[in-house]
């Protein structure tokens, strides 16, 4: 035992310099990651407006106050709406784009992938404000296009109803963040042999039996994780629907982020509450996690069908 921890400091010492370079990410990463992480735990269990001494403690009142809160549980299933609305369309338009684009016989492969991959890239509050004005109620790019075809008699109001806001904020949040999956289905397609679909061609499969017996079993494991980061990123949406309807009409597109940020930072309650606003973060946040584990549980069993498959 002794051994073995010499051997592990002589490692470092020999490597130090490594843990030098290393050392500004770390620092950073307890910055601004543990440590907010941690400090949002302690102020939950505070009444604290953020502006006087952290002294007035609340024990789990904020948490109760959160838990029966008919606000929170608006934003809460509003949050799965867009997440239920965003991952399974784009993930299968991402997957069918991903194979259309792995074909080594596609022509200009870079600059489709580039292209789809720009709305990404572009800052989210851009294109919440262009997007603003393409499904403005006047002089509207979809409006004028849809009048200008039949299709309506007079504008709509896309942003401004609650029966489409949040289809829209949908339909803006698959194109914005297409991209990302996107490029992970291309990883993943590449990561898979190409012996086998030599194989499977010797053997006489045709394109479609390679796609159903090779293709979609052998990406299962990467399909999970693909998933787990899609669903985890659309539960936190925020600048987009700050942006574009800033949780209105009516709290209709009012998902946890906003509804964190109203009482945390926005006037629009009177004096911030950063001790209410910590705890819904904190509940929301065990919520997430949770989703995380049962689909962390899921990719291990699909790691080891992948592996029983490659045997």
């Amino acid at each position: 035992m002794l051994k073995t921890q010499k051997n592990i400091w002589q490692r470092v010492k020999e490597n130090a310099w490594s843990y030098l370079f290393l050392a500004p990410t770390v620092i950073l990463f307890f910055l601004f990651t543990v440590y907010p992480s941690v400090a949002s735990w302690v102020i939950s269990f505070y009444n604290w407006s953020g502006m006087e001494p952290l002294t007035d403690f609340s024990g789990w009142n904020n948490f109760i106050e959160v838990a029966t809160d008919p606000g929170f549980w608006r934003a809460f299933k509003n949050s799965f709406i867009y997440m239920l609305g965003v991952v399974p369309i784009q993930l299968s338009l991402a997957l069918l784009g991903a194979i259309i684009l792995n074909n080594p016989h596609l022509r200009g492969n870079t600059v489709y992938r580039t292209l789809l991959f720009l709305p990404v890239i572009t800052t989210t509050a851009i294109v919440g404000i262009i997007m603003a004005f393409i499904f403005g109620t006047y002089n509207g790019v979809v409006n004028e296009l849809l009048m200008a075809v039949k299709v309506i008699d007079k504008p709509v109001n896309w942003l401004g109803s609650t029966a489409t806001a949040m289809g829209v904020v949908i339909l803006v949040g698959i194109w914005k963040t297409y991209g990302y999956n996107l490029i992970y289905w291309l990883a993943g397609l590449q990561s898979i042999p190409k012996e086998l679909y030599e194989a499977a061609k010797v053997d006489g499969a045709n394109k479609a039996q390679q796609l159903w017996f090779i293709t979609m079993p052998l990406l299962k494991p990467i399909a999970v994780v693909i998933l787990l980061l899609a669903i985890v990123g659309s539960l936190n949406v925020f600048d987009l629907v700050k942006v574009m309807t800033n949780g209105g009409p009516s709290y209709a597109t009012d998902v946890v982020a906003t509804y964190i940020y109203r009482y945390a930072f926005s006037t629009e309650i009177g004096v911030p509450r950063l001790g209410f606003a910590s705890a819904a973060g904190v509940f929301y946040g065990v919520a997430t996690m949770l989703i995380a584990l049962i689909q962390g549980f899921f990719m291990q069993r699909a790691n080891r069908q992948r592996q029983a498959n490659e045997l």
